[in-house]
């Protein structure tokens, strides 16, 4: 497949147009004009390139890519060496940040109420990228821990009663933990998210809401993950999901 022809398609699939985003969505850093075989994951980072180069790919297609806002602009050091990996290599780089948040089927929250068995009756937050609705059935929060504990592979860390009953919930993947007040005046009984603040322990208490906090990288494996499947199933690309493990 062309890389023109890609990320165009990316482009219009994720709407990327639509989002105010801290970073480029799209093509990143340009490699070769044809993309047979992609590596996927979650971070652009220095492992999953080198795992991307040992596969023979011809592009990395991420969540977290580079050139975020307020970053030092210099390519020294580390930066320095991830890019040197990408051009001496020929691969592309394309990252989806935002976009792959909110995409209604191939998002990671839309992947997080999948693997659940949510089900999502609205949006909110910035952009409306956070969710909220119902679990498939009344379940306390120290189970629902535990289904996530399960789901993500990571456990969470449970503010809150344990067993109060959930039959609202609100959640948004990553770093999230802002629309956690968004989350409360919705009148829900719990919120699931990637990260947790010092204020968000006061705000849990204080409001009877249970927060659960399950990791920034484990709550946006989802997105990237049915990404390229998608695409290998539409465009017949050879795409591998490749996890490198972190523990945040």
């Amino acid at each position: 497949m062309k890389r023109e022809e890609l990320v165009s398609y990316l482009e219009q699939l994720l709407e990327t147009g639509r989002f105010r985003d801290y970073c480029p969505n799209g093509l990143q850093v340009e490699g070769r004009a044809e993309i047979r075989r992609i590596v996927a994951g979650v971070t652009a980072s220095q492992a999953l390139l080198d795992a991307a180069v040992a596969r023979g790919a011809d592009a990395v297609l991420v969540h977290h890519g580079y050139f975020w806002r307020g970053e030092d602009g210099r390519v020294v050091g580390l930066r320095r060496e991830r890019l040197k990996t990408l051009l001496a290599n020929d691969l592309n780089l394309l990252a989806y940040h935002l976009p792959l948040d909110a995409h209604p089927e191939l998002g990671n929250n839309a992947q997080l109420a999948r693997r659940l068995g949510w089900e999502p009756a609205g949006r909110f937050g910035d952009q409306e990228i956070a969710w909220y609705g119902r679990p498939g059935a009344p379940v306390s929060t120290a189970d629902l821990a535990r289904h996530l504990a399960v789901a993500l592979d990571r456990e969470p860390l449970l503010i809150g009663d344990p067993a109060r009953e959930v039959r609202r919930i609100a959640w948004c993947s990553g770093g999230a933990q802002g629309y956690f007040e968004q989350a409360i005046a919705l009148g829900v009984d719990a919120y699931v998210s990637g990260e947790i603040s010092e204020p968000t322990v006061h705000l849990a208490r204080e409001s009877g809401v249970a927060y659960l906090a399950c990791g920034h990288h484990a709550t946006e494996r989802g997105g990237v993950e049915a990404l390229a499947a998608h695409l290998a199933g539409r465009w017949g690309l050879d795409c591998q999901f490749v996890d490198i493990p972190n523990p945040v």
